[in-house]
């Protein structure tokens, strides 16, 4: 079992190929793998057996008569905000606890379409709100790496599950750092696409200028594969950029970085950062310069304001999209004496206290007499942050950074403040604002054996030049992290 789990994409597509392999024993050897590790890391919200082997046999259908294409056969998981045909649909809520949509999102639709095999449906914080997926209202996902720790969030679920080796890649969302913060925690590679790149339709909203979806992976190829896949515009997505799909993603990024510029933000590198977290992010811009890029100093001096911007903006505009959840058209309905009872008790029972919370914020934000002074202020500011980025542009090709402030925290350490949990995003939510490529790639372990990841961000649609330098980073470097959790299966031999 445990050689066949260790296998990416190419590998296993060059397995299929030979016939060394098929879809089916792949696909029941991560099935039997879930059964016995998730009692314990708990990524996984819905296992969808029958639908994954269903697959598997489609899969090695085509393989047999020569139709695969680098997905065909890959065991996946997605994250259980997007909408999967026939395969419910929670985004760890109550209110939607028994939710099965009658239509797959455009992601997945393209997935099944090159045959890739769902696995199921991962964890995440209650509408992916959170940074710990402490806030799902069904179980607690625990980090592979120590089990007493977050796994991130919100796409805690996808990035344990990639960690843990429960699939070999995952689709998350990411609204202010939902797949690069737990990718950093975890020790794989997680990438937001800019803003556009991968159509929205069929995922759940939460804020809708913010939101996006992406890989996570254990190695750049596989994310890259995996962004390849879901790029693209689509018409149902009315914020779908004109942009066709990503094509030769994986021959562009094997080409030498040598001689592109990168940028290391100051305010990055402020007080508060773990001193470990800072040596690893410039052990890795010292590796760069090895390579032959060029690393200098730059400023994004409207930093600061980003968490508070993003905070008036995302809950402005999570008020306004779950309005919809009302115990009238779909998932929770909580009878009352009258209509307006009927609503108060539906979402009163339905809605965990994080996401209470930040409808509330985002209502009193929008409401009469200070929609001016917080929605439209924090606009104007998010522009100033972009602004920022564009004039950083001119000096570099990417910026670095760290991805969070600090390894993974101990579960239940920041429940009780909500302000520590939302500052654990600080340096990943200004990609959010001004919609551009970020990729969370691994950097090391700190002293306690903990991952750390550092943060490249690009320019506008460049995901490209990211993942180029992110490989040739992990080409160097030559790191591969294996998590604790993954002994259980070496025991097994």
């Amino acid at each position: 079992m445990k050689e066949v789990l260790r296998l990416g994409i190419l590998e296993l597509k060059e397995a299929y190929r030979r016939r060394e392999l098929n879809p089916i024993e792949v696909t029941e050897a991560y099935l039997q793998w879930i059964k016995e590790i998730d009692p314990v890391i708990e990524a996984y919200i819905t296992l969808d057996e029958e639908g994954a082997l269903k697959a598997a046999e489609e899969a090695a259908r085509r393989f047999h008569e020569g139709e695969a294409s680098y997905l065909t056969g890959i065991p996946l998981a997605v994250k259980d905000n997007i909408c999967t045909k026939g395969l419910l649909t929670t985004c760890a809520s109550r209110i939607l606890s028994n939710f099965v949509p009658p239509y797959d999102a455009t992601v997945v639709e393209r997935l099944r379409r090159q045959g890739a095999i769902i696995l199921g449906k991962t964890n995440l914080d209650e509408f992916a709100m959170g940074s710990s997926t402490e806030n799902s209202a069904f179980k607690l996902t625990r980090n592979p790496w120590d089990l007493k720790r977050t796994p991130g969030g919100s796409s805690g679920g996808s990035a344990a599950a990639v960690s843990a080796w429960e699939c070999v890649v995952s689709l998350g969302s990411d609204t202010g750092g939902s797949i690069r913060q737990p990718a950093a925690f975890c020790g794989v590679v997680g990438l937001k696409p800019t803003y556009g790149r991968v159509s929205r339709y069929g995922l759940v909203a939460f804020a809708s200028s913010l939101d996006q979806i992406g890989p996570l992976a254990r190695s750049v190829e596989d994310c890259a594969l995996l962004f390849e896949a879901i790029s693209g515009h689509d018409p149902k997505d009315s914020t779908s950029l004109p942009i066709p799909q990503e094509e030769g993603l994986l021959e562009g990024i094997r080409g030498d970085p040598k001689g592109l510029r990168i940028g290391i933000p100051k305010e990055y590198f402020v007080q508060g950062l773990d001193e470990e977290v800072k040596e690893r992010v410039l052990d890795l811009a010292a590796l760069l310069e090895g390579l032959g890029l060029h690393v200098e100093e730059i400023s994004l001096p409207h930093t600061e304001y980003a968490v508070a911007t993003y905070y008036i903006i995302c809950t402005s505009e999570a008020s306004s999209n779950l309005a919809r959840y009302d115990g009238v058209k779909y998932g929770l309905r909580v009878e009352g004496k009258d209509l307006m009872d009927m609503y108060m008790e539906t979402r009163s029972k339905g809605f965990g206290p994080e996401v209470k919370r930040r409808i509330m914020l985002g209502t009193f934000a929008l409401s009469a007499g200070y929609y001016d002074q917080y929605y439209y202020k924090a606009s104007q500011v998010r522009t100033l942050i972009k602004r920022d980025f564009e004039q950083a542009f001119e000096r570099c090709d990417l910026i670095l950074t760290p991805t969070s402030p600090t390894p993974a925290f101990l579960l239940g350490e920041k429940v009780e403040d909500p302000l520590q949990m939302y500052l654990s995003d600080i340096f990943t939510i200004p990609a959010n604002l001004a919609g551009l490529p970020a990729l969370s790639i691994p950097c090391g372990l700190s002293k306690d054996g903990l991952p750390i990841g550092a943060q490249l961000i690009g320019r506008p649609c460049d995901e490209r030049t990211i993942l180029k330098v992110a490989r040739a980073y992990q080409e160097a470097s030559g790191l591969k992290l294996y998590p604790p959790v993954l002994d259980r299966l070496d025991s097994k031999r």
